[in-house]
């Protein structure tokens, strides 16, 4: 799939247990992407726990709380604290950059 997002971009989450409401803000920064698999990871959502056995460097093993994948569909750019779709356009010296759309106007967000 292909997409617009970097890493380090502000993003909110459209759907899933961790998508935006009036209780949970559903927002956080891009920590990592997997282009292959079309997934992303968030900073701080979609936390899951993940069970270690006990190794010779960690004598106890047990359970953390980290972040998990999700699907790239799931999220969109944040732009002033709402979602809105991305696009690309080009500069005089033929150069692309990014623009987020917004009620049918592009702005330039880099």
């Amino acid at each position: 799939m292909k997409t617009r997002l970097k890493k380090g971009d502000k993003v909110i989450i459209i759907a899933g247990k961790d998508k935006k409401t009036k209780n949970s803000s559903g927002e956080g920064v891009i920590t990592f992407i997997d282009r292959k698999k079309d997934r992303v990871i968030v900073e701080g959502l979609n936390m899951g726990t993940k069970h270690f056995k006990p190794t010779n460097t960690n004598n106890q093993g047990g359970r953390i709380e980290k972040e998990m994948p999700i699907h790239i569909s799931n999220v969109m750019y944040s732009y002033k604290g709402n979602p809105v779709r991305l696009g690309v356009d080009f500069k005089e010296d033929g150069k692309k950059f990014r623009v987020a759309i917004v009620k049918g106007e592009r702005i330039a967000i880099d």
